[in-house]
């Protein structure tokens, strides 16, 4: 099955906009992230004596990484205050572009070294320092939140939905690895303008910082300007937020959330901590900083070619092994960034190693897998919890790698107006230290904790969903929806696809056996799935292949569609909705390609069956054989 429609010019624009938007606000995380800690190192203090001066990038370090933990705990804040925004240009737009243009503001003021205050008065400089670096995050927050939050709102098919995505991650790769290209040009171009050296100085990084922020500024205005929300979309509410408490309980209370991000956080902390001193290396270790800028375009084109790969990898190489083949690359990379960085093409082939990586992906997937372990576990879907793991990690490693990054440009002498001349053996064995041989060791050892510690692989995945579906059709695991009550009610259930009524004990499971549970199966003629009552989506299985969806009267139902389907991954299944959302009698929920299922050699049922069957005390008007249109009355049921 194909869906194929021609977008109309808006379509285009949106996506367009929507794609541009994550180039400038990517950028501008990059300048923020990693090339303002080098500006704290290199400019912010010219003029004052070393020690000072590292005292100061000391302090100014720590507050950043301060900030950064803080942001771990606003930001589900920050989430709530976005939900419940309402103006006539939506909810998400005003904290787009206000949240660029007084972040884009406050980062320049930054840029100035606070207009050379620390020359002056250096508690003011610290206390004006904290003021402003913790408004601007916020600001960034905001503007961030929104601009990821605003997908839904775009559209209401989950295919477009993942359009937006692949399209904002794409412009966002653009953006972060764009910056390695042009930072040392830019620097260098307008000190000189500034100054008349060639060199990287405070002139330098302020337009630097300026261009960017302009960019960004730019891109925030495209997406208000080009994309439209959807007032019909029925979006999470602020209630669905995450804390940073229920983060690590969801941790710790499943094994197969803790070693994952376990072994993420050791990728993570290594990739960011190297990537952050790159700059250092070239202007310090190697002293050519003008060749800086390889950087960028190496790991833009692999990054390019590593996210469609993915996919077509995993057909024939389990996702456990991809993510120790990109450790084992980065690792090879380490050692010849530490032996062999005289030799340009060897540095270049390493630079190729180090980004070969699907650690993120690989991390997002099983994270998403162990959701349904966690269920199996304990009866308990923890979707939006285990879903913020990894960026609060990504997140908690950004904080980790501005802090280290300026403790290593202070240990190995890299700051103020140092050159590379200046380096001695115990600077070079410093720098190595910290930026690759521990970065090292923390690569080797999360493949160690893939390796034994991970277990939920896709085959493993696929049988705890079989466990689970079982479980829920025999009624041994209840949603948080489920409410005792003693008095009958009553439920009309209408087809929700066309085709013949097949009673599911004629329906073989996949272990040969009878399809467990109570309900009914339709032998498909149709690719369409529609809800087959008023009532609430409560959950998706990660292999899209069924879903929990609970009556306004309180039934709770599990729809499941084929046989053996699990295995497919979710390739062929399109929801179109969320998780969550109110729905009503006859809405479209789902395509599915039934010429694919049967190519994969399973069968295309769909069966309805439900998720408390000691609560079902009679069913009525279900004929067996009868065929059916979608939206036909299928069966009356009494329920408890």
């Amino acid at each position: 099955m194909t869906h194929s429609h021609k977008l109309t010019g808006k379509q285009l624009i949106s996506r367009a906009s929507f794609c541009f938007g994550n180039l400038g606000h990517s950028a501008f995380y990059g300048v923020m992230s990693t090339y303002f800690i080098i500006f704290v190192t290199s400019g912010m203090f010219a003029g004052l004596s070393k020690t000072v001066a590292n005292k100061l990038i000391g302090l100014i370090t720590g507050l950043i990484v301060s900030v950064r933990i803080l942001e771990l705990l606003i930001d589900p804040l920050l989430g709530n205050i976005v939900d419940n925004t309402k103006t006539r240009w939506g909810k998400f737009k005003p904290w787009i572009l206000m949240g660029n243009i007084v972040s884009a503001i406050l980062l320049l003021i930054l840029f100035t070294g606070i207009f050379g205050l620390a020359k002056y008065n250096w508690v003011l400089f610290a206390i004006l320092f904290v003021i402003i670096f913790v408004t601007f995050d916020i600001f960034y927050s905001f503007s961030d939140v929104s601009y990821w939050g605003m997908v839904p709102a775009l559209s209401e098919d989950s295919e477009e939905r993942g359009v937006y995505t692949a399209l904002g991650a794409f412009a966002g790769t653009l953006g972060w690895n764009g910056l390695t290209i042009i930072v040392v040009p830019i620097v260098t171009t307008f000190t000189y303008l500034a100054t008349g050296h060639h060199r990287q100085g405070p002139a330098g990084w302020f337009a630097f910082a300026a261009i960017i922020s302009a960019l960004a500024v730019i891109c925030a205005l495209v997406v208000c300007v080009g994309t439209k929300e959807n007032y019909n979309v029925i979006r999470k509410s602020a209630q669905d937020k995450t804390t940073i408490r229920e983060v690590f309980s969801a941790i710790f209370h499943n094994d197969q959330i803790l070693w994952p991000s376990l072994a993420y956080l050791l990728y993570s902390c290594a990739y960011v901590v190297t990537n952050g001193v790159l700059f250092y290396l070239y202007k310090f270790v190697i002293g050519k900083p003008g060749e800086f800028w390889i950087v960028g375009v190496i790991a833009t084109i692999i990054g390019f070619c590593t996210s469609p790969l993915y996919p077509i990898l995993n057909k024939f190489i389990p996702r456990k092994w991809l993510f120790i083949g990109g450790q084992v690359c980065m690792s090879l990379a380490y050692l010849i960034f530490i032996f062999a960085r005289s030799n340009v093409l060897m540095m270049d082939f390493g630079l190729v190693l180090f980004n070969i990586n699907f650690a993120q992906l690989v991390t997002v997937l099983t994270l998403t897998d162990a959701i349904e372990y966690g269920q199996l576990k304990s009866g308990q879907r923890n979707e939006a919890v285990v879903l913020a793991v990894r960026p609060m990690i990504d997140k908690l490693t950004g904080a980790i790698s501005n802090g280290l990054v300026g403790y290593i440009a202070i240990a190995a002498g890299m700051t103020g107006s140092a050159t590379a001349a200046d380096m001695t053996g115990h600077d070079i064995r410093t720098f190595d230290s910290m930026a690759f041989y521990i970065p090292l060791a923390l690569a080797v050892l999360s493949i160690f904790v893939f390796l034994f510690k991970v277990k939920l692989s896709e085959e493993v995945h696929a049988e705890v969903v079989e466990e689970l579906k079982d479980k829920l059709a025999q009624g041994e695991l209840t949603s948080e929806a489920t409410t005792s009550s003693t008095s009958l009610k009553e439920e009309t259930i209408y087809a929700p696809t066309d085709g013949e009524l097949v009673a599911i004990k004629e329906v073989v499971d996949r272990d040969g056996q009878p399809f467990p549970g109570k309900g009914f199966a339709i032998k498909p003629t149709s690719d369409k799935l529609y809800a087959p009552f008023d009532g609430k989506i409560n959950f998706t299985f990660g292999t899209r292949h069924a879903f929990g969806i609970t009556s306004d009267k309180g039934l709770e139902m599990i729809v499941h569609i084929g046989v053996g389907t699990v295995n497919m991954r979710g390739e062929g299944f399109n929801a179109r909705y969320n998780d969550g959302q109110i729905i009503k009698k006859g809405q479209l929920l789902f395509d599915f390609d039934r010429e694919l299922i049967k190519q994969s050699g399973y069968e295309d049922w769909v069966i309805t069956f439900f998720a408390q069957p000691h609560n079902i005390e009679a069913t009525a008007g279900f004929t067996p054989g009868k065929l059916v249109k979608h939206g036909d009355k299928v069966v009356t049921v009494e329920f408890k």
